[in-house]
C-alpha cells in the first residue's frame, strides 16, 4: 500500500456513509492535538476557545466530525493524560456523542484509534474519583478512516478523511514517526523546534501531499474532499479543484474549521477580540463562503 492513490481509494470504498439535507447542520474541525497541558501540548494554548466554539455548536443542533489527529498521541502515552488535562471538552464531546451527533475519524497522531479494541479499552469509560467508580465516557464510540456524507435529494457526495493517505511517511511509517517524536522532538518541540517530518511545518512536504490529493480529487470526477493533517485552510472556488482544507485548531491564537449549513459551506475562524469596552471575547469570523455544495456538484 505504497500508493497515495491506492490508499484514499480504500479509505473510500470503507468509508462510513452518512445521509444529510439542507436541513442538517455540521461542524468540521481536525489536528486538534489535544495534550497533557505540559509546555509541549499545542492544543492548550487555544483549549477555551475551542471549547466556547464547540458548545455553541452543539447548542445550536450541529454535529461534530473531527477529521483526525484529535488526541495527540505521538507525544503522550496514553488517553488518560489527556482526559485529565481537558477533561470539560471531553465531557462535552460526551454529550454530541450521547445524542448520536460524533463522528471521529483517526489520523497519524491518533492512529492507535483504528483499532476497535484499543478504542473500547480507553475511550468507554472512566475513572471518576468523585464517584470511586468508573463513569461511561464514549460508550461504543468506533473511529473511521473517513466518512462520506451523501446529500439523500441530490446524491452529492462529500469525502471527509484525514488526508495523510497522501502522506506514506506519516501513514506507512506512522510507528516509526511516532518513536521520533517521543523521543527526540517533544524535548525540542518545547524549546520551539518544529519536527521536520511534520507536513505542517515542512513547506516542501506539504506541497507534496496536497498535489498527491488534488490528482486523486481529479481522477475521481472533482469529488468534494475536505481533508486536515497539513494545517493549511484552503477553499476552492466551484469549478477548480474541490479541495478543501478545515486547517488546525493549533494555530497561534484561533482555531479554523468548515461548517456545513443550508445547503452550504463555509471556512470560518473563531479567535479572542477586544470589543470596545476593552473587554475579551471569544468570536467567529467568516473566513470564506457561504457557497452552496451543489456548485461543487459534478456529473
Amino acid at each position: 500500500m505504497f500508493s497515495a492513490k491506492k490508499r484514499l481509494n480504500k479509505a473510500y470504498k470503507e468509508a462510513k456513509i452518512i445521509s444529510f439535507d439542507n436541513s442538517s447542520k455540521f461542524i468540521l474541525f481536525s489536528d486538534c492535538h489535544r495534550g497533557d497541558n505540559s509546555f509541549a501540548d499545542d492544543f492548550a494554548n487555544n483549549r477555551n476557545i475551542y471549547f466556547h466554539a464547540l458548545k455553541q455548536y452543539y447548542q445550536e443542533g450541529f454535529t461534530y466530525i473531527e477529521l483526525g489527529d484529535g488526541d495527540e498521541l505521538w507525544e503522550n502515552l496514553n488517553f488518560s493524560s489527556l482526559l485529565h488535562a481537558h477533561k470539560n471538552v471531553y465531557l462535552l464531546m460526551k454529550q454530541f456523542h450521547d445524542d448520536n451527533r460524533l463522528h471521529l475519524i483517526w489520523g497519524n497522531h491518533d492512529m492507535v484509534y483504528k483499532s476497535d479494541a484499543y478504542v473500547k479499552k480507553h475511550l468507554h469509560a472512566y475513572f471518576d474519583p468523585k464517584t470511586g467508580k468508573n463513569e461511561p465516557l464514549f460508550t461504543d464510540l468506533k473511529y473511521n478512516e473517513a466518512v462520506i456524507l451523501n446529500h439523500c435529494d441530490t446524491n452529492q457526495q462529500l469525502f471527509l478523511t484525514h488526508g495523510h493517505q497522501a502522506d506514506w511517511w506519516n501513514y506507512i511509517f506512522w510507528k516509526w514517526s511516532r518513536f521520533m517524536v517521543r523521543v527526540l522532538w517533544k524535548p525540542l518541540n518545547v524549546m520551539g523546534i518544529a519536527d521536520p517530518t511534520s507536513p505542517a511545518k515542512n513547506y516542501k512536504e506539504l506541497i507534496k501531499v496536497e498535489k498527491r490529493t488534488k490528482k486523486w480529487i481529479t481522477e475521481n470526477n472533482n469529488l468534494l474532499t475536505v481533508v486536515g493533517h497539513t494545517h493549511r485552510p484552503r477553499f476552492p472556488e466551484p469549478g477548480d479543484i474541490a479541495f478543501f482544507n478545515d486547517g488546525s485548531c493549533v494555530h497561534p491564537r484561533s482555531i479554523t474549521g468548515m461548517e456545513i449549513e443550508n445547503g452550504c459551506i463555509s471556512l470560518i475562524k473563531w479567535q479572542i477580540n477586544t470589543n470596545d469596552e476593552g473587554v475579551l471575547q471569544i468570536v467567529r469570523h467568516l473566513l470564506e463562503g457561504p457557497i452552496p455544495l451543489e456548485d461543487y456538484k459534478t456529473d
